[in-house]
């Protein structure tokens, strides 16, 4: 893609890369056994009241805190749920990530190469997102205000392993994902190396689409058809609600194909390759693909993105017509209302 120092960066990108998630420390509050968790005592010499136990829940909920986690040591919390879920890193790679060490041993994502090139090639790849951001945000404004609307820029949230959401507890492994509660998009960058390496989906066009896919799902809130999905979904059976809920990945894969369209007619930043390097990501991370490379076979009734031919022709779909009507077949809701 073709971006150079006059491009513009989107102010809408949250950087969270340096905070770390801690627990409240609170006095009786002891490390069970093995570290997951902690353990709270109930009553009795000093022992929490049931009354004190409902304030402090009550706190941990108010900064975004599951109780149960604390409780559990684990479980419990509800994420939103994620459009490119990546499989578990290996422990191996989850303890030098933990640890600052060489686990992953890629300059410039955490865990791995040299703290200068680590910060260098992060700052680097926050650069380029802010910059595809800014091209989302410059198409999206332009196709609102022609039907007489203003568009609600999202935020994208920069983490490292996990974060608070208004979804819930958002982690590296869900892959990029977007929360409709806070209209916030979640990318932790190691998912980028995942893409390129188990994925075998590199390029920057190929990390664009993913940017852009997410910014269709907020496109879908805005226009109210993420409700609707869900209201939808919770009258279905759960093989009827992951029908539904590949139609509406399919539909965002068709707008981030409309606005790869229009962003170049706006800003000429297409290199040759860059779709097939979009094409590409669309096919690797379709359905049947992950079953296969996970499971060795397939499962159609499992299915909730649909499968590598089905995004592929949603995103050509919407590259060709560049016009978000080309998108509705993919889900049957009108457009008028925009």
């Amino acid at each position: 893609m073709r971006y150079d120092d006059q491009d513009r960066r989107s102010s809408n990108v949250e950087d969270r890369r340096s905070q770390r998630r801690r627990g409240f420390s609170f006095p009786g509050m002891g490390r069970s056994r093995g570290g997951r968790g902690m353990r709270i005592p109930i009553g009795g010499k000093g022992g929490f009241s049931l009354t004190t136990l409902l304030i402090l829940g009550a706190v941990m909920l108010f900064f975004g805190i599951n109780p149960l986690h604390i409780l559990t040591g684990g479980g419990g919390s509800v994420a939103p749920r994620s459009s490119f879920e990546i499989p578990q890193l290996p422990k191996m790679e989850q303890a030098g990530r933990r640890s600052g060490g060489s686990g992953l041993d890629i300059p410039g994502l955490p865990g791995g190469g040299s703290a200068s090139g680590k910060a260098g090639n992060d700052d680097e790849m926050k650069i380029f997102i802010s910059r595809v951001l800014a091209d989302t945000e410059d198409v999206w404004n332009r196709v609102f205000k022609s039907f007489g609307k203003n568009y609600r820029e999202p935020s994208l949230v920069l983490f490292r392993e996990s974060t608070s959401t208004g979804c819930g507890l958002g982690q590296a492994a869900m892959g990029p994902f977007y929360c409709p509660l806070d209209e916030k998009i979640y990318i932790d960058l190691v998912f980028y190396e995942q893409l390129k390496q188990k994925f075998r989906a590199p390029g920057d066009f190929a990390q664009a689409y993913v940017i852009a896919h997410e910014v269709g799902h907020h496109i879908q809130k805005i226009l109210g058809i993420a409700d609707k999905v869900q209201q939808a979904k919770a009258r279905r059976s759960k093989k009827e609600a992951n029908r539904i809920q590949v139609r509406m990945e399919l539909q965002a894969d068709c707008l981030a194909g409309v606005w790869a369209h229009l962003n170049e007619q706006l800003n000429k930043r297409l290199e040759p390759g860059d779709i097939d390097e979009g094409l590409n990501a669309a096919k690797q991370i379709g359905d049947d693909m992950i079953q296969r490379r996970q499971q060795g076979y397939v499962v159609p009734d499992a299915f909730t993105h649909g499968t590598a031919a089905q995004r592929q022709r949603w995103f050509k779909a919407g590259f060709r017509e560049g016009r978000i009507q080309a998108c509705q077949p993919a889900f049957e809701l009108p457009y008028d209302r925009l």
